[in-house]
């Protein structure tokens, strides 16, 4: 239980010496057990910063870069945040404890399956899942304050930008190559739209459709 802890101090640490000042985004990772999130054999890895495998051949982000774009999403309590890619549920938990209310979107039904299941058992309420092409968003709870997309696509998604609020802000991997993406932080105004680089990042890319398993 000690060595436990002790990883934990150190990566919050890492984060904050990396750059991650939002006590609240720190305050919640933290306090939240990362291992609930992965199988079995890689528990002993939750407390790395390091990204780890889940199911369906994807995974689940390092916690720096969760820190990181969960920041610069400037996010305030009574904000509803739409995600894409539920993944292992790690981010999207990370969400639920910083705003009003999440819609979380991902193609593999095994993947939304098993984060409901886990987060109900968490006790987490202000989430809602569908199992879809992230890609289209969800225009039936558009528009959102804000927008993660935690899959890489080839240009920015015109479909999200299009599901932003005015001053809403997206943040988004973009990049057809593994090895060459940047992350993006989209800002929607009246007439106009502000594009920032953020970061090299890599992430699985954005696909279409959905998966039944």
């Amino acid at each position: 239980m000690m060595k436990k802890l002790n990883s934990k101090i150190n990566l919050i640490l890492e984060l904050r010496k990396k750059g991650i000042s939002d006590s609240k985004i720190l305050n919640v990772i933290e306090n939240i057990d990362r291992s609930l999130f992965v199988d079995e054999n890689l528990k002993k890895k939750c407390n790395l910063n390091i990204a780890l495998p889940i199911d369906c051949g994807q995974t689940i982000s390092q916690p720096l870069v969760v820190a990181f774009m969960t920041q610069f999403l400037e996010l305030e309590s009574k904000m509803r945040v739409l995600e894409i890619g539920t993944g292992s549920g790690y981010q999207t938990f990370i969400l639920s404890k910083l705003v009003r209310f999440v819609y979380s979107i991902e193609r593999y039904k095994t993947l939304v399956s098993k984060a409901e299941r886990l987060l109900k058992k968490m006790y987490v309420s202000n989430v809602f899942f569908k199992h879809n092409d992230g890609g289209l968003g969800w225009v039936e709870q558009a528009p959102f304050d804000r927008i993660i997309v935690t899959a890489s696509a080839p240009d920015i998604p015109k479909n999200l930008v299009n599901q932003l609020s005015i001053n809403g802000i997206m943040v988004v991997p973009i990049g057809d190559d593994y090895e060459d993406q940047i992350l993006k932080k989209v800002t929607k105004k009246k007439n106009n739209i502000i594009i920032d680089n953020l970061m090299d990042v890599r992430f699985v890319p954005l696909l279409e459709g959905k998966e039944s398993k």
